[in-house]
């Protein structure tokens, strides 16, 4: 591994910044042994006991007593910077049109769209029948409904065939547990259905009376069972129609875009399984269209004559093949999209008369218009180096009128519309930047690091003009590479508060991801994960190299799997980031993936390796965050977490900063913020979270001596 930088500019870097920080105690976790042996393998885990809230609830008072003492901490070290942050997040949230309303979408008969009001957090969700001039009908006011809530989710608004209901799902707790709410669209009443652990949403039969929805365990927060309710009838006699034994899938249902069919989707990493039942007939069985196959995934889309299949049988990067109505075994299915190896297949829209593939190629998203009649296709085509692209808003099926996203680094989120018989585009709307926003002012550019192994690693920046390359100004990177995961370059307004200081921002497309393509994914994976971590180094030394900053003035960030690529960076190349912000981070893995009582486990176990596996175990061991601390100096670190956060556990991020501080042997500031009422994405309000991206962006900001 390379050591650059070292010495006398580390030194310089670390004694300037511990003049910044007030001289306070931080707080000292205790120990108590906990010895974990397997494989011959005894390691002792000191601070095992912080698991105790997240086994005992509110009976922990230990764990609750140390988070706090931690967040009290991080509140006296950041104290100075609270006019900053106030100002930071007035300035975010100045740049966003409170006012504002969504593009609406037509289907069967109706326009449904959200608008958002001044001062409130939330939207209010909306329809108007035949025509953009009809009267306002208000499906749903979520500000009133929030009111009251720290924390406040709706989702999954499912309108009934016949216009006259609508289920929606509930979280206010934090943990995508979800109750399912019937409103009656005739007279406004809403009614708790009594379903509780959901996914947050519900697929409707033709018969407009039967739901079927997706049960969570209440403990493990596994999708395991798919559920039939029939309005009025008591919750609890809900027939199960499927049940997943296989505990690393993700089961779901849905219902098809041409409305023919309900599907229930069973994936996991490497392998899936679809069922269908004709939507005519909610009491019919659900048949299985091809049992699951190993190494096989599969996604079923039907059309009026066959089902069209995206694939990765015998196709790497995946490929659209097709079979008849009443055929739908593997030994049917026919190319219609053949296979390529410098494309990834990613997704497909149908329409009556037309298709839009969604693939990747060379790193950047493309669609593609397939003519169902002719055959003829058509890439549609954009001008930025960097950008992405999706369909975006396409419910209805008999329509020839395409609605696309479209965003690049400097070019705010965009919806067009196409019409595919004649090319003609329309922008519909593109997300307004208040305060004179100029994307000239600003420059994107596409770079390529090379890797340690002569991988070449895609990575798009973005700054203001002026910023030169001399080493020394600021630059947060900024990566995510797991679960074949695509982190594309998107636009954020926000961000224009770092560039605006002289901050360069840059996004690292590593391996773990799906940029790429498939490979791209397979080979940051199970047993070569370390190429996700050594990606992201190489990124930031070249970086470096090329004089865009420097290791005083490099910033690393990264969330959820993304904090485990901090965690393992700081271990692996502690001296190449003088900050790095590491959020809601999967930090502790061993001993996540040994127990199976904690949330995602056993789903997960095709992403990370079983550690009841032997080698699995050893190679997880090798790279995880928390096992990997050593006596030696570390960047400045920013971690936060959420209390009740789902995804990845509360002490996870907890136990890796108290042996941090234990070990550590730099003065570097170490902060642990944790939001005692929130879970892993955050504050739900559209504008709390500004305060979390404040306090980051605060953080660097005191690093680098920018006060204003």
């Amino acid at each position: 591994m390379k050591r650059i930088y070292l010495g006398l500019l580390l030194m310089s870097a670390s004694t300037f910044q511990s003049q910044k920080f007030p001289d306070m105690k931080a707080p000292v976790a205790e120990k108590q042994e906990h010895i974990r042996e397997i494989h011959g393998d005894k390691v002792n885990d000191p601070y095992y006991w912080m698991i105790d809230y997240f086994k005992k609830g509110k009976d922990s008072t230990k764990v609750v007593n140390y988070l706090k003492a931690e967040n009290t901490y991080w509140e006296g070290m950041m104290k100075d910077t609270e006019p900053f942050r106030e100002k930071l997040f007035q300035e975010m949230k100045a740049r966003i049109k409170e006012k504002d309303e969504s593009v609406p979408v037509f289907k069967k008969g109706y326009y449904y769209y959200s608008r958002t009001e001044t001062g409130k957090q939330y939207f209010k969700y909306c329809r108007k029948k035949g025509s953009l001039t009809a009267p306002e009908e208000i499906l749903l006011d979520v500000d009133k409904m929030a009111e009251g809530h720290p924390y406040y989710a709706a989702s999954g608004f499912s309108i009934s065939p016949d216009n006259t209901k609508m289920i929606f799902g509930v979280d206010n707790i934090s943990r995508r547990q979800y109750s399912l709410f019937l409103k009656d669209l005739t007279t406004g009443n809403i009614i708790d259905l009594g379903i509780k652990n959901t996914g947050g949403s519900a697929e409707w039969a033709n018969d407009n009376k039967t739901i079927f929805y997706t049960e969570n365990n209440p403990v493990t927060l596994l999708s395991e069972k798919i559920k039939k309710h029939i309005l009025g009838t008591d919750p609890g006699k809900d027939a199960t129609v499927y049940e997943e034994k296989d505990k690393t899938n993700y089961i779901s249902v849905y219902k098809s875009k041409n409305e023919k069919f309900l599907l229930i989707y069973s994936g996991a990493t490497t392998s899936s399984e679809t069922r269908y039942l004709d939507a005519d007939n909610p009491n019919g069985t659900f048949r299985v269209f091809q049992p699951r196959m190993k190494n096989v995934l599969y996604t079923v889309t039907p059309l009026e004559d066959k089902f069209l299949i995206k694939t990765n049988k015998d196709a790497l990067n995946f490929k659209i093949v097709e079979t008849p109505i009443d055929k739908t075994g593997v030994e049917n299915w026919k190319d219609f999209i053949p296979h390529r190896n410098d494309v990834l297949m990613e997704s497909v829209s149908v329409f009556k008369n037309f298709l839009v593939f969604g693939e990747r190629q060379n790193g950047l998203s493309q669609l593609v218009v397939y003519d169902r009649k002719t055959g003829k296709k058509e890439f549609l085509k954009f001008d930025e180096p960097v950008y992405t692209v999706y369909s975006s808003g396409n419910p209805e099926y008999n329509t020839d009128n395409f609605r696309f996203g479209y965003t690049s680094m400097i070019t705010p989120n965009s919806q067009y519309e196409q019409d595919l018989k004649t090319g003609k585009r329309i922008l519909l709307k593109q997300q307004e930047v208040l305060g004179g926003y100029n994307k000239e002012n600003y420059i994107t550019e596409r770079l390529f690091a090379t890797a340690k192994d002569g991988t070449q690693i895609p990575v798009s920046i973005v700054y203001k003009k002026g910023f030169k390359k001399d080493g020394n100004h600021p630059l947060l990177l900024y990566a995510y590479g797991s679960y074949g995961s695509s982190t594309d370059a998107t636009f954020n307004s926000n961000r224009l508060s770092l560039l605006d200081r002289g901050f360069a921002m840059a996004i690292a497309h590593i391996r773990g991801g799906q940029e790429m393509g498939r490979q791209w994914y397979e080979d940051g994976k199970m047993m070569k994960k370390k190429n996700t971590f050594t990606d992201f180094i190489d990124a930031g030394e070249y970086l470096v190299k090329e004089k865009y900053t420097s290791p005083k003035h490099l910033y690393a960030q990264g969330g959820s799997a993304g904090g485990l690529l901090m965690g393992a960076v700081i271990n692996m190349s502690p001296n190449l980031w003088n900050g790095v912000i590491s959020q809601v981070p999967f930090v502790d893995v061993v001993n996540t993936m040994l127990d199976t009582s904690i949330p995602l486990t056993t789903n997960e176990y095709d992403e990370w390796g079983n550690p009841n596996n032997k080698e699995a175990y050893f190679y997880m061991k090798s790279y995880s965050p928390y096992e990997n601390i050593e006596k030696k100096s570390y960047p400045n670190l920013l971690v936060t977490t959420g209390l009740h956060d789902s995804q990845v556990q509360y002490f996870e991020p907890a136990k890796w900063v108290a042996k941090l501080r234990d070990m550590k042997t730099d003065k570097n500031v170490l902060l642990l913020k944790t939001d005692m009422e929130y879970g892993h994405g955050g504050a739900s309000g559209r504008f709390d979270y500004l305060k979390d991206v404040a306090l980051v962006y605060a953080f660097m900001f005191k690093l680098e001596g920018i006060t204003k």
